[in-house]
């Protein structure tokens, strides 16, 4: 198509998947030359959408006004975007987002369902579109855009670029409390069936502090935070973070740390995306989609094992039958056995092989 002007990208999920697009926006302002692009997300991920680069403006859905009022906020939404852009690129499957991009440019394309059932209409709407494949990386099938537009990909999950002031502020953080070389603890998730058990817990940071440096825990003010805070064991070496930090501040802060050690998250994939050395803890997450990125091999996790390790990644599973599942929790219930199956000692030792071998 010739170089769209103005451009809407529509990513309506978690904080990870508007991360996520950072190099498809990178990729689509490069080559049709500094167009206009805004987003359109849900509010809960508004602070994750205003660090991406290149962005005007963001649109906000929020699911706090729909049970309000069903249909006020959409007609508000498509009246705002209503044919105002050349192209709309959608990110997300869900009926609302299909229509957003089909009512917002002439050309839309879309992630669609594989289900016809679902996705018929769809398809006859958009003037493209490429279907969800859980089988494949988020960052992959958010770059399949690019291949519809004849953009060419190199699969790098790109960082965003940091003010100097987050840069400033974190360093006066660390300086205040004596920190200096240091690894990141993120031992929280936006749901609590993503999040390692409080013994479990204890018991890594007891051995990670016996090393002699730095733990620097991070968190925001939520409620599964603000409680992993409260929980969080009296250490020497051991400095939380948790509701200290901006969004912006936390990205800082990783680019200074020498290795993240935490749960499978935002947090996660921001390391990942600065070529930090990850140990990551996963539940009941699929891998395959949702696995730290490794820019090194340009890859990701394909299976399911205890523990394996490509490029800077080493990810730890349950050894169950039943992992990965993908569900919230065992019977969405919310809870994952399988997290209390991982050994914080194997974690341990496997960081201990890496920190012997490459840092001393």
């Amino acid at each position: 198509m010739k170089n769209p002007k103005k451009i809407l990208i529509i990513i309506q999920r978690s904080n990870g998947d508007v991360f996520l697009s950072t190099s498809l926006i990178k990729k689509i302002y490069e080559f049709y030359d500094s167009p206009q692009i805004d987003l359109l997300v849900n509010d809960d991920t508004y602070n994750t959408a205003s660090l991406l680069p290149h962005i005007c403006n963001i649109h906000i859905f929020s699911y706090e006004r729909k049970a309000e009022n069903r249909y006020k906020q959409e007609v508000q939404l498509l009246f705002k975007i209503f044919r105002k852009y050349d192209l709309s690129i959608n990110l997300t499957s869900s009926d609302r987002s299909c229509l957003y991009a089909i009512s917002s440019s002439k050309k839309s394309i879309s992630v669609v369902e594989k289900d016809l059932k679902k996705s018929w209409w769809k398809k006859r709407l958009l003037t493209d579109y490429y279907h969800y494949d859980s089988s494949k990386h988020i960052l992959i099938q958010n770059l399949t855009a690019l291949n519809i537009l004849s953009i060419q990909s190199d699969n790098i999950l790109q960082s965003i670029d940091i003010k100097s002031e987050a840069y400033n502020s974190i360093k006066n953080k660390l300086e205040k409390r004596g920190i200096k070389d240091f690894i990141i603890f993120h031992p929280s998730a936006q749901y609590e069936y993503k999040v390692f058990p409080k013994n479990l817990r204890d018991e890594l940071l007891s051995n990670l502090c016996n090393l002699g440096f730095s733990i620097v825990v991070t968190g925001a003010k939520n409620k599964i935070d603000l409680r992993i805070k409260e929980e969080l064991p009296s250490l020497k070496n051991l400095f939380d973070f948790i509701g200290d930090t901006s969004l912006e501040e936390c990205f800082a802060l990783s680019e200074l740390s020498i290795a993240y050690i935490g749960m499978d998250t935002l947090n996660m994939h921001i390391a990942a995306s600065q070529n930090k050395r990850v140990f990551a803890i996963f539940g009941p997450t699929n891998l395959k989609a949702w696995s730290p990125w490794s820019n090194q091999l340009k890859k990701s996790a394909t299976i399911d094992m205890p523990i394996q390790t490509y490029g800077n990644i080493t990810i730890f599973q349950a050894d169950m039958k039943c992992v990965a599942c993908g569900r919230s929790g065992c019977e969405d219930s919310g809870k994952s056995l399988c997290l209390n199956n991982i050994s914080p000692k194997l974690i341990f030792e496997e960081f201990m092989k890496w920190h012997k071998n490459d840092v001393l």
